[in-house]
């Protein structure tokens, strides 16, 4: 094989064309970890020569992406809201559709100041850092209940110096502070049924089950959550929920029984229900 940038790359698309929806660009992407170069690097030097051991670290890495492993968990890195983002096996991967939710909040109360905001189920703290990215007055917690989802969004946090947020374990609200109100909750919480055939097939087969799977065909821990909010929101608190694209009627049912109003459900780039939230009444806070 000609082991020059150009032909490697042909070669990695051709290896990935039946098992990828984006066979060049993950070629590509692995080949840019490979030289440590930006894309733009393969575009200006097709006809650079690797070494062997490039050469062999690369089909290496292609190898394991033709076994199906997410190129994030690959390469250790994945870009949410234009923002570089550790990744690893404890977390989900940041996805397109989640930045529906960063654009709502920006929205309905990007122009608010100092506001008290809670992240549940941070993960590699996506969504808590791309909104202190865009809000530096605001006041925002991250909570995770895996110790090595929260040991990454710190470090998250510290490579974006966005060290402002408030990042520690907690499982759901138990090491909230009842003393704080939140004018704004955010979650992607766990949401698929546990039997879903989906678990077996392509990148979730690599994700943990733990950030992925919820009993009561996948609504439990949305339930839960609202249950609880109710105790944490300020009057007319908003609580936002990312999940999954049939589930739109049934959150905007358990928010409507836990007494908010404004619900709206919110679509993603595919057409398909993705984001519900709601105000919380000021009569239903116990």
């Amino acid at each position: 094989m000609i082991l020059s940038i150009e032909h490697l790359i042909e070669h990695g698309r051709a290896q990935l064309d039946s098992c990828s929806d984006s066979a060049k660009l993950d070629a590509q992407l692995l080949l840019c970890f490979v030289l440590e170069k930006e894309r733009s690097y393969l575009l200006t030097w097709p006809d650079k020569i690797l070494s062997q051991a490039q050469s062999s670290q690369y089909l290496e890495l292609l190898a394991r992406r033709i076994n199906g492993e997410p190129i994030a968990y690959i390469v250790g890195v994945k870009e949410f809201w234009s923002l570089p983002f550790f990744v690893s096996p404890a977390t989900l991967i940041p996805r397109p559709d989640t930045e529906i939710l960063i654009e709502l909040v920006l929205t309905h109360y990007g122009e608010k100041q100092n506001l008290n905001c809670l992240d549940l189920g941070t993960g590699t703290g996506a969504i808590a850092l791309a909104l202190a990215s865009e809000l530096p007055s605001w006041h925002i917690d991250a909570i995770d209940f895996s110790f090595d989802a929260v040991a990454l969004a710190k470090r998250n946090a510290k490579a974006l110096a966005l060290s402002q947020v408030n990042i520690y374990q907690s499982d759901w609200f138990s090491k909230v502070s009842q003393s704080t109100s939140f004018e704004i909750i955010v979650s992607n919480p766990p949401y698929i049924d546990g039997n879903d055939e989906n678990l077996s097939v392509g990148d979730v087969r690599f994700e943990p089950k733990s950030a992925l799977v919820a009993n009561e065909q996948g609504l439990g821990d949305i339930a839960d959550i609202t249950a609880k909010a109710v105790n944490y929101l300020a009057p007319n608190g908003a609580l936002f929920f990312e999940h999954g694209f049939e589930q739109g009627k049934a959150v905007r049912n358990i928010l409507r029984t836990a007494g908010f109003n404004d619900i709206e459900t919110v679509k993603d780039l595919n057409g398909h229900d993705r984001i519900t939230w709601g105000k919380l009444s000021i009569t239903s806070k116990i």
